[in-house]
């Protein structure tokens, strides 16, 4: 199993960090800023991670993540493997779908850091 670390970050507050894996959930699975009471919310509410969570493909995505991970690891010269996933704004799309990569990694053996880049930074007026 592997070392992990999964980093979520808004796109609208600077370039992606370095990864093994960069994951863009801007434009295919739906954005809870468009929702006025969601709006203000973060990922750590959980009617976030329920919209999030209800959004078309993102469950595939988590599980394909997982496998690539698990790809990732097992080659030649395993060591850390690191995920960045990003949304607008980093404080909805990308931290949910990192926890649920992060729970869904620990659960299959792995170790696992999760760091928010973003979800301290105020809401961008789009």
């Amino acid at each position: 199993m592997a070392q992990v670390e999964i980093v979520s970050f808004g796109y609208l507050h600077g370039t992606p960090p370095p990864a093994h894996l960069t994951l863009d959930l801007r434009q295919h699975f739906r954005d809870p800023h468009v929702s006025p009471e969601l709006r203000y919310m973060t990922a750590h509410d959980e009617t976030v991670r329920t919209a999030v969570l209800a959004t078309p493909g993102i469950t595939a995505l988590v599980d394909a993540t997982a496998a690539a991970v698990a790809a990732f690891a097992s080659g030649p010269s395993a060591g850390p493997v690191t995920v960045a996933d990003g949304c607008a704004g980093g404080r909805h799309r990308a931290p949910t779908f990192a926890q649920v990569l992060a729970d869904r990694l620990s659960a299959d053996g792995h170790t696992v850091t999760v760091h928010h880049r973003d979800l301290h930074q105020p809401v961008v007026d789009r």
